[in-house]
């Protein structure tokens, strides 16, 4: 359907509508009652590459109150990979495939849309669907401050569910970590370390090259400035490393630990007030973002947290001792560790929730606040976006979080937006 017509497709699924209101209604019982159609949210995927399709798509498949109808790539393979996981699970051949994400946002018949495109296009698009009328749930992270307040704005006007495909909070080791430092359990909090993994590889400059046929490269594109065609610059571990598409390590795992961190730290919906750091970029390569770095933010309770490239981990330092861990996800550490079989009342996290696909789903049935949601984003996204500006100009920076820009620095401030394409909407 990659070259089909828009008003084609619009049309060929409003008579599949229109024809099926006009059959006779004989339903089986299997459907009735919670198993109904109807109490079903029916879902659109726009890109299903590696995270969209192993993780997104597969965890919402496996939920039997939503119902896959449709998917979005502008990669042929990716696209075909991902209807026909939707088609061998449930035994038919009734998913529609797309290059475009607009037709699945034109499309009446869609109630949410999952966005697990590369991190330039999460925030317009969930704002574009947000707007269309669809409940989103989206990949991690934004790419600039100005566009977060956007997204958070765009949410409070339309009303809409807005989740993070961000795991942190539902896993419990993190959740654990958190709760027993806001709880006091290592006395009063005063240094974060996180440490983040390095990516050493350079990206070689390649020269333009025919884009593949049945790719969609204005799209994959987007709001991002043109650039050539080459077969490094759409792999995700290379787009993870440009400007114009992504900051890199930093904001890619740093929206985990950091996430975890300032929750820990009651800074969840807020950001440091300084930040202060270097960072390296390879030269003579497609690399624009640095791969190593060190940063320091401090807090406005006066809480430090320093940033490193190196290995994941997570360390909080108390007047009484510490806890964390040295690997993702890993087994936890402290320097007492009966701090984790204490029980808490008083600075209770939240209970941990089922993963973000799950937490979703329920929350747009029921309306209730997401787990992560868009404020959390923007402000999680804004720590770390700091610090990119901050490494570009080389020099300390003051942030005030209420105001949300640089203290008395109109350079500073001109880094939190950047100029937008709009040559993707004639495509």
């Amino acid at each position: 359907m990659t070259k089909r017509n828009r008003r084609e497709f619009l049309k060929r699924t409003g008579l599949a509508v229109t024809a099926s209101a006009a059959a006779p209604m004989i339903v089986p019982a299997s459907v009735l009652g919670a198993d109904a159609p109807s109490n079903k949210t029916t879902m659109g995927f726009i890109g299903v590459g590696s995270q969209g399709h192993n993780l997104n798509l597969k965890m919402f498949l496996e939920q039997g109150d939503c119902r896959a109808i449709a998917v979005c790539d502008v990669k042929p393979d990716a696209r075909e990979r991902a209807r026909n996981t939707v088609n061998q699970t449930y035994g038919n051949q009734d998913c529609d495939v797309t290059d475009d994400f607009r037709e699945i946002l034109d499309r009446k018949d869609i109630d949410a849309v999952c966005i697990s495109t590369p991190d330039h296009w999460h925030a317009p698009m969930s704002i574009m669907a947000l707007e269309a009328g669809k409940d989103v749930i989206s990949e991690k992270p934004t790419v600039t401050i100005q566009e977060g307040r956007a997204l958070v704005d765009t949410v409070k006007k339309t009303g809409r569910v807005f989740t993070v495909g961000l795991e942190d909070r539902s896993l419990p080791r993190y959740h654990k970590l958190a709760e027993v430092v806001r709880n006091g359990g290592i006395g009063k909090l005063h240094t974060i370390h996180v440490g983040l993994p390095y990516k050493g590889k350079v990206w070689e400059k390649l020269p333009e090259s025919p884009v593949p046929e049945g790719m969609n490269y204005p799209l994959w594109l987007g709001p991002a400035p043109y650039a050539p065609y080459c077969t490094n610059r759409t792999q995700t571990q290379c787009w993870r490393q440009i400007e114009d598409y992504a900051a890199g390590v930093l904001t890619d795992w740093g929206m985990h630990l950091c996430d975890t961190a300032q929750v820990a730290n009651f800074s969840e919906n807020s950001s440091p007030v300084k930040v202060e750091g270097t960072g390296i970029i390879p030269e003579n390569a497609m690399n624009s973002v640095p791969n190593k770095f060190e940063l320091t933010y401090t807090f406005a309770n006066g809480v430090v947290m320093h940033v490193k490239s190196t290995n994941p981990s997570i360390k909080f330092e108390g007047s009484d001792g510490w806890c964390g861990n040295n690997a993702w996800n890993s087994a936890l550490m402290a320097s007492d560790k009966s701090l984790f079989n204490a029980q808490y009342e008083d600075n209770k996290l939240w209970e941990c929730p089922p993963r973000e696909q799950r937490n979703f789903l329920d929350c747009v049935r029921s309306g209730a606040k997401p787990n992560y949601d868009a404020e959390a984003l923007h402000r999680l996204s804004t720590t770390l976006l700091t610090g990119t500006i901050a490494m570009k100009l080389g020099r300390p920076l003051q942030w005030d979080p209420e105001k949300e820009e640089f203290v008395n620095d109109a350079k500073a401030n001109a880094l939190r937006s950047r100029p937008v394409s709009t040559e993707w909407m004639n495509a």
